[in-house]
């Protein structure tokens, strides 16, 4: 009998034991209660004691969790719907006021914090037209719904780790509107690119044809140069010939010029027959 009761008296004191420790895993927050109110909520990861039947413990998870809503519609500046399809990265920051806000339940936080993404964006779609949603300005408009979900998140508890649309669907008659005025402005720009490369065109063939004239200008001055001081050394080479032989270089010329002019085919020259070009022609008869 002192036995059992021993054994008994053991057990009890395992199971209580047992009930007096708790652990926190390092994805995990925790908080402990005493009949109902909050004792502790700051837990370091690892082994922790309580009261078993005065103390009890609750934990939530301390990871990124992802609250991934169906499409839904918004009006954008211009009054027009586009159906956005997106996505909250978010995390509890403070256990406590998480608790306090939501009673611990993930189902309301979610629900909440859907309420302040929507509105968020709602207010940001207000402010944009539909092409500033669909282009290059979407990423300001993340950052803009972050900082604003983050700020509102805080007085739950909860971080806002990212906002992110993945999908925005335009109804087929804004579809076609978007479209069409991308389509112009890319006309746009594309008749502005090519009048600005017709312009450059232009200044380039009016510098190439102002280039070509200098150069040719340029080549035929050193063109003349060349050929006026060939000229002045032919001449300065036919002035030494001629004070050499006065009678040589005449007689020389005559040929040079009987040889250009004289049977040439159809050539005809009318001359007196006494002319001074048949000087060297005319046989001179001896003198008795």
């Amino acid at each position: 009998m002192a036995k059992n009761i021993s054994l008994t008296v053991l057990l009890l004191a395992v199971v209580a034991a047992l009930m007096s420790v708790f652990v926190v895993d390092e994805r995990q927050h925790a908080i402990k209660f005493q009949f109902g109110e909050i004792l502790e909520s700051e837990y370091e990861p690892g082994l922790h004691f309580m009261i078993p039947f005065i103390n009890n413990v609750q934990k939530f998870d301390d990871r990124v969790l992802t609250l991934d809503q169906s499409p839904e519609p918004f009006l954008t500046v211009e009054k027009k719907n586009v159906i956005v399809d997106f996505f909250v990265k978010w995390r509890i920051r403070d256990p406590k006021l998480y608790y306090q806000s939501t009673n611990g339940d993930e189902r309301i936080a979610a629900g909440r914090l859907l309420d302040i993404a929507k509105g968020g964006i709602r207010s940001e779609f207000a402010r944009r037209t539909v092409r500033q949603v669909v282009s290059a300005d979407r990423a300001d408009l993340m950052d803009d719904l972050i900082t604003e979900a983050d700020g509102l998140a805080k007085t739950l508890g909860i971080e806002v780790i990212d906002v992110r649309v993945k999908q925005i669907e335009l109804p087929p008659d804004v579809s076609d509107s978007v479209y069409q005025r991308m389509q112009q402005e890319r006309q746009r720009i594309a008749n502005q690119l090519r009048a600005e490369g017709s312009e450059k065109a232009e200044e380039i063939r009016a510098q190439a044809d102002r280039e070509r004239v200098e150069i040719a200008a340029r080549a035929y001055r050193e063109a003349q140069e060349i050929r006026g001081d060939g000229d002045a050394k032919s001449a300065e080479i036919y002035a030494g010939a001629y004070e050499q032989n006065p009678e040589f270089y005449a007689f020389y010329r005559s040929l040079e010029a009987y040889r250009k002019s004289i049977g040439g085919g159809n050539d005809i020259m009318v001359l007196e027959p006494d002319s001074e070009f048949f000087d060297y022609l005319t046989e001179q008869a001896p003198q008795n």
